[in-house]
């Protein structure tokens, strides 16, 4: 059975001016974070694609994709999937293959679990932007399912359905003809998990949004989703030590039982809007990273306030902060080696200025012209392909 199928004659009122009809793919629509920022230049790219998506949280997007026509899987209509919708992981699967994509011309998907396993009809194109192969069955499983990361039950289940996941997800990137990666971290795990090569394009940051500040309000800075990976827990533990401020920005699974553990001088904000985020940015110290993250706009948003990063020396981290020049960096993810990182960024005197000029060497426009390019590139040789048969 196939779901939320569109009629024939709307597909035909939905071409872009070439002809071509496209669908943007993207796994759910819950906030605006990494991903939902490149889709987004996608969507000013493409204004009169489609949407395909597994869940989507009306008002939760900017309103360039909220304005979008937006297809959902019928995980849309589960309970809980407001909040919890990642407890629907073994579902998922399921849930893009009963999506029709047979009409479309061109499928471009912005992935990190199942958005690159849409199918394209015979004679069509897929370009997966991906932002990293699905982490929790594959790199961060343990992070995710580990013994106190998950109860008995979810990691049981984990257990069985892991397998089958992986199964799926190797054979389902046959499905894309190009793949895009978010950076070379992310390009090296596509080589290593799915056998393919991937074309590099780092993702990217508004610079425009966020102006040079030279003076600070004596906080240091998270920006992050509340999951284990992020390793907030790491930054908590820190500065329950230290008398010293840290605001937190972010929400997700793991809040409630960090606020718990957090002294007084450790502030949950919760998501803010970007005007708000770039005042934050701005009267910060430092940003903390503590994470391993396939890519990272986050740090690239603090240095083009002029502000430097305190990263984990490991993953997308080492494309962007310039350890002495833009942040510094710290080796291993112990209190003791953030503790000394945080020690060492004080005795430094950093560039806004030259912080700044880094950050916008990864810019929107830069972003929006390489990744147009590709596509219309990998486009035109698509019609020569056919049109050669």
């Amino acid at each position: 059975m196939l779901l939320d199928l569109p009629s024939s004659s709307y597909y035909s009122n939905r071409e872009m001016a070439d002809g071509r009809s496209i669908a943007l793919v993207q796994d759910w629509l819950t906030g605006m974070r990494g991903g939902e920022k490149v889709l987004e230049v996608l969507c000013e790219l493409y204004p009169d694609a489609d949407i395909v998506t597994l869940l989507h949280n009306k008002g939760a997007m900017s309103p360039a994709i909220e304005a979008m026509r937006i297809r959902t899987s019928f995980i849309n209509r589960l309970p809980w999937k407001a909040t919890k919708y990642r407890r629907y992981l073994p579902l998922m699967p399921a849930a893009i293959e009963l999506m029709d994509f047979s009409r479309y011309d061109l499928i471009i998907s912005s992935s990190h679990a199942v958005a690159k396993a849409a199918l394209p009809r015979r004679g069509a194109l897929h370009i997966c932007y991906c932002h990293t192969p699905m982490r929790y069955i594959w790199d961060q499983y343990n992070d995710y399912f580990g013994r106190g990361k998950a109860g008995i039950g979810t990691r049981a289940a984990m257990l069985l359905a892991t397998p089958v996941l992986r199964h799926w997800d190797l054979r389902t990137s046959a499905r894309v003809h190009h793949f895009i990666a978010n950076s070379r971290n992310v390009a090296g795990r596509v080589e290593r998990i799915y056998g393919r090569t991937a074309e590099v394009i780092h993702a990217p940051v508004n610079t425009e949004q966020f102006q040079v500040a030279t003076h600070d309000e004596g906080y240091y800075l998270i920006v992050s989703a509340m999951v284990p990976y992020k390793r907030v827990d790491l930054a908590i533990e820190v500065f329950n030590r230290r008398n010293e401020r840290l605001l937190v920005v972010g929400t997700g699974p793991e809040r409630g039982r960090l606020e718990r553990g957090a002294n007084k001088n450790i502030e949950f904000l919760g998501w803010r809007q970007d005007d708000e985020l770039a005042k934050l940015y701005a009267g910060c110290k430092a940003l903390i990273f503590p994470g391993e993250e396939d890519f990272g706009i986050v740090p690239l948003e603090a240095m083009a306030s002029g502000k430097p990063v305190i990263a984990f020396a490991k993953g997308g981290a080492l494309e962007t902060v310039v350890d002495g020049s833009t942040g510094v960096f710290f080796r291993l993810q112990t209190s003791e080696e953030l503790t000394r990182a945080i020690e060492r960024c004080s005795s430094i005197t950093f560039d806004p200025q030259t912080i700044r000029q880094h950050a916008e060497g990864f810019s929107r426009p830069r972003f929006r012209r390489q990744l147009n390019e590709f596509i219309e590139t990998a486009w035109q040789d698509h019609v020569r392909g056919q049109s050669g048969r």
